[in-house]
């Protein structure tokens, strides 16, 4: 999907981090920010084979404090600050069947990429936000984390909860030093990481990939607007609310389910 309006270099002489940055909606958003002018300095656990000359990629391992607290550093020593910060690295790598198939290893492995991970490089950067009176910090969630669904699994929903929460909390902490707080969630969006899950969920299950796929539309009730997202479309609003356009908009959820969660 191809979207011309964005290349207005609104965002010109910005530096942005995204983390996983070089597949699905992570990889959209870093082409979509450095699209808009954006120096993007992108992070995964592995080099993609093909990056934009613009962007920087930096090797990270969001699963532990240790490689956050690292690559925060780096950060900071080679650009000094940044002004754009997408908090989009996460998984569901849970065995699926329900509660009785999950050990406190599962929650806490969960907990600790979907919510410390945030909560860590958050730490480390908002410092030169507050004290260039400027930034914007995008939490990438999911809409499980308000419409949870046990089979998808419960760790991830109840992560994805807790930072929408965190989201929230910290937004209003430091909404009056210059620094606005988003979360954005997701429904069911068509990239490879969701082709994985679905495989995962087939053979765990024993079903085949048709039938994995009909039990996630069964499970969320359908998509109204017809059709999964395109990682373009997620990475389109991103582009907006770290914009200098959404500059009002502070503390907020977005939910981008083509309709699927069933909230007034």
């Amino acid at each position: 999907m191809e979207n011309k309006k964005h290349e207005s270099l609104e965002l010109d002489g910005k530096i942005a981090l995204v983390t996983g940055g070089t597949k699905g909606i992570g990889k959209a958003i870093a082409d979509r920010l450095t699209a808009a002018g954006a120096k993007v300095i992108v992070t995964a656990r592995n080099a993609p084979a093909e990056m934009k000359a613009e962007q920087y990629f930096i090797a990270a391992d969001f699963s532990t404090s240790e490689a956050v607290n690292t690559l925060g550093a780096e950060v900071l020593e080679k650009f000094g600050t940044v002004d754009i910060l997408v908090n989009n690295a996460g998984g569901n790598g849970n065995p699926r069947g329900g509660f009785s198939m999950l050990t406190d290893e599962h929650w806490e492995h969960t907990f600790q990429l979907n919510v410390m991970s945030a909560v860590r490089l958050d730490r480390i950067l908002l410092p030169a936000m507050i004290k260039q009176n400027n930034g914007v910090i995008i939490h990438v969630s999911s809409g499980v984390g308000q419409m949870p669904f046990w089979e998808f699994t419960m760790p991830y929903a109840a992560s994805k909860a807790a930072l929408n929460n965190y989201s929230k909390s910290l937004s209003s902490e430091v909404a009056g030093k210059g620094v606005r707080v988003l979360a954005i969630s997701p429904g069911v969006v068509k990239t490879s990481g969701m082709d994985a899950f679905l495989q995962n969920l087939a053979e765990t299950m024993k079903i085949s990939s048709e039938e994995a796929n009909q039990l996630l539309m069964n499970t969320i009730g359908g998509v109204p607007i017809g059709r999964l997202a395109a990682p373009e479309e997620v990475a389109e609003l991103v582009g907006f609310l770290v914009s200098p356009r959404a500059s009002y908009l502070t503390g907020a959820n977005y939910l981008v389910d083509g309709g699927a969660i069933p909230l007034a």
